[in-house]
């Protein structure tokens, strides 16, 4: 009959297609994304502007309990700091160091400070600054600097990074 002639062709191609669509799919699902040469890691810190340190570092240690580490100044960066260990993260207790502290304009805006950044760790800080700046994401250093915890950082600029002072930090 001319029905089963004309659906004989089309079971032949619907069977085709199938096939093809099959293999397409399978050749997609093997394909793994292209490996990148570096990788965000987990959350190192978040960085908090004080206007009083030893007032906010005795919230923490006295009124929370927490455990905080000793006042760290960083002349090169402007500023002191003090840890504020967590279990699962730090936060940064930020205070001005200097004239040209960096804190002290965050804070002249926000007089009772407020979150000024958050730092994520990375493998690889080289590799990631490279393929940041390639993707026209404004580092503020020209070069990563070596940051409070010893190892190099580089901060991202807010305007890029959806609002956000991002510091990623070699692991």
């Amino acid at each position: 009959s001319l029905l089963q002639e004309t659906m004989l062709p089309l079971q032949t191609l619907s069977r085709s297609l199938v096939r093809a669509a099959t293999q397409s799919t399978r050749h997609l699902a093997s394909a793994s994304p292209p490996a990148s040469v570096w990788s965000l890691g987990r959350l190192n810190h978040v960085a908090i502007a004080v206007p009083d340190l030893e007032q906010a570092t005795a919230l923490y240690r006295d009124m929370l309990g927490a455990s905080v580490s000793p006042q760290q100044d960083l002349p090169e960066h402007g500023v002191t700091t003090v840890f504020v260990e967590l279990s699962n993260t730090k936060l940064e207790l930020l205070h001005p160091l200097g004239e040209k502290s960096p804190i002290a304009a965050f804070l002249a805006k926000n007089k009772t400070g407020g979150i000024h950044h958050i730092c994520i760790e990375v493998n690889d800080i080289t590799a990631a600054v490279a393929d940041v700046k390639s993707k026209n994401i404004r580092c503020l250093s020209p070069e990563p600097r070596i940051g409070a915890h010893g190892k190099p950082v580089m901060f991202l600029h807010p305007k890029d990074c959806n609002g956000v002072l991002v510091e990623l930090e070699q692991e």
